[in-house]
């Protein structure tokens, strides 16, 4: 018999005490009068104890109790059965494909049926898009139900294979479960999913493919870019129509800016693609419409965001008037750079402060009016160098910074540091890592709730950032003092004056025309928490995925997002091959049965059963009139 603690069934000894307190009650007493008792004493001594233990035996109260202290020692040894029950019933993960051909016709709600009808007692449902997204974990069928109810697609390209491989993370804690994959399966990143569903199934885990949809019509935009010229933006679109005869396709344009529209008609031919030019775009929002209708409304728009142009009052700080760092600062197109040996009293006219002393620390009654200045809105870079070190630093300056220096320290074996991209950004986006070396540097730790974008090889913190405040401190520990006290090579590299164009652009809110034109499935972090504005909803957060067509607001600056995918605007696709795929190479393998070996605890069942023999024994004493 299964126990899960054997050792409780001690208590069973608790029946003897019950038996030896009926034994010793007080009986009637017997006066033997007749001089024949005298004779047949004997015979009664020899069956008293079995009259007693009879009577014992006989009461039902004695019966009722013996019970009830076999059923408390059972129930504290933790007594159960084992069953097969529906793998199902233990855990079911739902992976939902929430990619843009999900928007055809009526896919995404076929889905949500197929997945409501899988609902479980034990539910995960994971949102397959460009990055897979936990919806619920471990949730029961209500819970489930409420998420299917409220979950859109979006616009990006769904990973079905890590959806998977976050089911099988889900699954492998409990041993087994199953994972119900729903899509149209037409286009699919990363691996491929069949591979990670035979993956899965190896390790005991059943994946069921489900597919929706069917072939439809379509026609959109599958491609955008912009060129500047002459200082003008101009704007190539690329149209595609997926049916088998050429459509005329009316085009109209529309600039949010100056309210202007105009419209325009293309031949597109069946199967083919056509292109268009805009030129002389203004700043603001233009859009593009297909004046169509087809299977697939999300393609059929497209955005464009120019942005304005924003000058950037620049501060740079420093004792040391032949530094790199100052020389890119002063190139900077559409920007004001002042230098100066000490931080002023006031920073409220600057844009952006950069901190570059090399042996001169930072003043004590300059710490509290830098960071005044950041709490407030104020972005403030540190640049690396002697000055930092923690024994000539100012504590107020150490709490402000993303990382915590602890020394200086040096190479001594001949062979420098590189450093490696631990984190994407568009700051880093077009720096060669391999290309750098270090060997003198600032040794530090990173803070918590700081983020790194580089470190050394030995993980020590060189490009990092927080928030202070409202503002923004950003600490690059690449000192750039030139000559035969240079720390590295960075300063001498073409990507140099780029990372300083990229980051102040990062840190004043502007940045190159592509920032403001993405593609849905592009996912960004943030110099700050800020409140982001999606097309149909509004958050606040340091990092986003755009997973939406459309314009997203982020501290003022309009970011057009567009589907541009040739595979996701396909929807003749049918898909099926994916799924009699995975069908083929399931015959190939041993059947499972869809079960598992459950354990199945009776507590809630002897505490029912002793309720009872309570209630019992209460009405038993109330009929003797003892009670």
């Amino acid at each position: 018999m299964p126990f899960e603690n054997p050792l409780a069934l001690i208590a069973l000894l608790s029946v003897i005490p019950l038996i030896i307190i009926y034994m010793l009650r007080p009986r009637p007493k017997v006066l033997a009068i007749p001089s024949l008792m005298f004779v047949l004493k004997l015979e009664r001594e020899r069956k008293r104890v079995y009259a007693s233990l009879t009577k014992i035996v006989q009461d039902p109260l004695f019966l009722i109790q013996l019970l009830m202290l076999i059923l408390l020692s059972i129930g504290a040894a933790g007594y159960y059965y084992t069953s097969q029950e529906p793998l199902s019933g233990e855990h079911t993960v739902l992976v939902l494909d929430t990619s843009a051909s999900m928007q055809v016709d009526s896919r995404f709600d076929d889905a949500v049926k197929i997945a409501d009808g899988y609902v479980s007692k034990k539910n995960s449902i994971i949102l397959a898009s460009d990055t897979p997204r936990l919806a619920l974990d471990g949730g029961d069928a209500s819970s489930a139900k409420e998420i299917l109810s409220q979950v859109q697609p979006g616009a990006g390209t769904a990973d079905l294979s890590a959806a998977i491989t976050t089911g099988m993370r889900l699954l492998s804690k409990e041993g087994g479960g199953k994972i119900i994959v729903i899509s149209d399966f037409t286009n699919s990143k990363g691996d491929d999913p069949v591979s990670s569903k035979n993956l899965a199934e190896s390790y005991g885990i059943s994946v069921n493919f489900v597919k929706v949809g069917k072939s439809a019509d379509n026609i959109g935009v599958i491609n955008g870019w912009i060129e500047a010229t002459n200082g003008k933006y101009g704007y190539t679109g690329v149209i595609k129509n997926y049916k088998d005869q050429s459509e005329k396709v009316e085009i109209e344009t529309g600039s949010g800016a100056s309210g202007n529209s105009t419209s325009f008609s293309l031949d597109v031919p069946a199967r083919g693609t056509k292109q268009f030019t805009l030129e002389n775009l203004g700043p603001g929002i233009t859009t593009v419409q297909l004046n169509v209708k087809d299977s697939l409304p999300v393609d059929n728009k497209a955005y464009i965001s120019i942005p304005e142009t924003l000058e950037q009052r620049i501060l740079f700080i420093t004792d040391d008037g032949k530094l790199p760092s100052k020389t890119a600062l002063s190139l900077l197109p559409n920007s004001n750079l002042s230098v100066t040996k000490a931080v002023p009293s006031s920073l409220d006219n600057y844009t952006l402060v950069v901190l570059a002393q090399k042996e001169t620390p930072i003043a004590s009654d300059s710490v509290d009016t830098i960071e005044n200045y950041v709490r407030n809105g104020g972005n403030a870079v540190f640049i690396a160098s002697g000055a930092l070190a923690p024994e000539k630093t100012e504590v107020g300056l150490i709490k402000i910074l993303p990382v915590k220096p602890t020394g200086i320290e040096n190479e001594t074996n001949g062979t420098d540091l590189g450093v490696k991209e631990v984190q994407q950004s568009s700051i880093t986006k077009d720096i060669r890592s391999d290309e750098i070396s270090v060997h003198t540097y600032l040794d530090a730790t990173e803070r918590t709730g700081s983020t790194t974008l580089v470190a050394l090889e030995n993980g020590v913190p060189i490009l990092s950032y927080w928030q202070v405040g409202k503002g923004t401190v950003f600490y690059m520990g690449l000192d750039d003092e030139l000559g035969d006290n240079a720390w590295n090579n960075f300063h001498n590299l073409p990507e140099y004056p780029v990372f300083w164009i990229k980051l102040v652009e990062w840190l004043g809110g502007t940045g190159d025309i592509s920032e403001y034109n993405l593609n849905t499935g592009t996912l960004t972090s943030l110099s700050k928490t800020e409140e982001i504005k999606t097309p149909s909803k509004t958050f606040t957060s340091n990092h986003i995925l755009f997973d939406e067509a459309g314009i997203y607001e982020i501290s003022g600056k309009k970011i057009a997002v567009n589907l541009y995918s040739d595979k996701e605007s396909n929807t003749t696709v049918d898909a099926s091959d994916v799924v009699q795929r995975a069908a083929e190479e399931d015959k190939s393998k041993l059947v499972r049965a869809d079960t598992y070996t459950a354990k199945n605890d009776i507590t809630d069942y002897l505490i029912v059963v002793m309720f009872l023999l309570i209630l019992a024994e209460i009405m038993i004493v109330r009929r003797r009139g003892e009670l």
